[in-house]
């Protein structure tokens, strides 16, 4: 698989998802995205969320809500098409590979890696910013998956040199606490 022609595809997904949600919600402040997979690196998904549907969750509760992206209201929503021939893409590769664990790990890395670079590269050319005319927090994650801490710490920082930064790790802090 050329992952710099996967690359430009998640890019341009990724742009079209965000200003379809940013037309349909924007009024709402949109103030976070996503791109998500899953841990048999068969999808790649946006998500969405906006200031006006956050839950009014308890205190202990708010921040899980405001950051995590599976529990966002605009999951899956944008650029449908583009997604979709995405995830037929990768399904087509690994179906190439069933019984390659080595070759399945690399290809999940980078897959992973190709994601953060995606959203990294919209973040240094400010195009969720040009948009909203505001910081969005920006994340990769991973369904039922956990990334090591200091990776998830490490591409935190990366996507984000804004007031979410500070607010996501300092609650990274009290994980297992």
């Amino acid at each position: 698989m050329d992952f710099e022609i996967l690359k430009q595809q998640i890019e341009d997904a990724a742009k079209k998802a965000f200003l379809e949600v940013y037309e349909k919600h924007g009024a709402e402040e949109i103030y976070s995205f996503a791109l998500y997979s899953d841990e048999g690196a068969m999808t790649v998904c946006p998500a969405a969320n906006t200031i006006k549907v956050l839950e009014p969750a308890d205190e202990d509760d708010a921040l899980y809500y405001k950051y995590e992206p599976a529990e966002w209201t605009y999951e899956m929503e944008g650029a449908d098409k583009e997604f979709n021939e995405i995830c037929t893409l990768l399904r087509t590769e690994l179906s190439q590979h069933d019984d390659d664990d080595q070759w399945f790990e690399g290809f999940q890395a980078k897959l992973y890696s190709t994601c953060i670079e995606v959203l990294e590269k919209l973040k240094n050319e400010n195009f969720f910013t040009k948009i909203t005319g505001k910081d969005i927090f920006l994340i990769f994650t991973v369904s039922d998956y956990e990334f090591e801490m200091e990776e998830l710490k490490n591409s935190i920082v990366r996507l984000n040199d804004n007031e979410y930064r500070s607010e996501y790790l300092n609650w990274m802090a009290t994980w297992g606490n």
